[in-house]
């Protein structure tokens, strides 16, 4: 299946345009202007030839490339329901999954978290001594660093991904579903509730195709 991504939203747009006014932007730049939204999708795809549509009723959690379980927050509402609206605006009618529906919509907080080792080296030849030795009671020794020179790092990040799942023909494909298009919204506070109505809109803004 051939795809084709698109990379915009804040972060891109608000650089090019804040780039006149402001000597260093990347250092200004607000939450809403740091998170980046990707979408991909199926060019062979024909989005008006689809008439209905299903949505999950939960959001797949995802750790680390594993489905780790199925929730349903506020953000996750958010989401759903903002996701369903959109559609439906766009032309396409809202069915169980019951109903055999044309797309399935799913919806999935995915997190990544890296590990590695880093070594102190000269942070600790200048480290003045963080702790109060007073306090301890050891005022006369002063404080001295740890013998181990390295230390370990773990960094989690995530996004919500949207999936639109072509079920209509999935029969003329072997019985094999195919998603016709991804949307991923990732960067600072994306998990927030107050920010979810509009990273879904963002994601759908720069997918005109997507419609009936």
């Amino acid at each position: 299946m051939k795809k084709i991504g698109w990379l915009t939203g804040g972060a891109l747009l608000m650089i090019i345009t804040l780039g006149s006014c402001r000597k260093d932007p990347l250092n200004n730049l607000t939450n809403d202007e740091s998170r980046i939204y990707i979408s991909n999708y199926d060019t062979t795809a024909n989005f008006s030839s689809y008439t209905t549509f299903s949505i999950a009723d939960s959001v797949d959690v995802i750790e680390n490339n594993q489905l780790t379980g199925r929730e349903r927050s506020s953000f996750d509402s958010t989401v759903l329901t903002t996701i369903g609206s959109i559609l439906q605006q766009r032309g396409y009618q809202k069915v169980s999954r019951e109903s055999s529906p044309d797309l399935a919509i799913a919806v999935s907080r995915v997190y990544n978290t890296s590990t590695g080792v880093f070594s102190y080296g000269d942070y600790w030849d200048y480290y003045g001594g963080y702790w109060d030795p007073y306090y301890w009671g050891y005022g006369g020794f002063g404080y001295y660093p740890p013998y181990y020179a390295v230390g370990v790092y773990s960094i989690t990040n995530g996004g919500m991904e949207i999936d639109a799942l072509d079920l209509k023909n999935a029969s003329a494909h072997g019985n094999k579903i195919t998603a016709i298009w991804t949307g991923l919204a990732r960067g600072e506070q994306t998990f927030q509730t107050a920010n979810a109505a509009a990273e879904v809109q963002a994601l759908f803004d720069q997918s005109a195709y997507f419609k009936h």
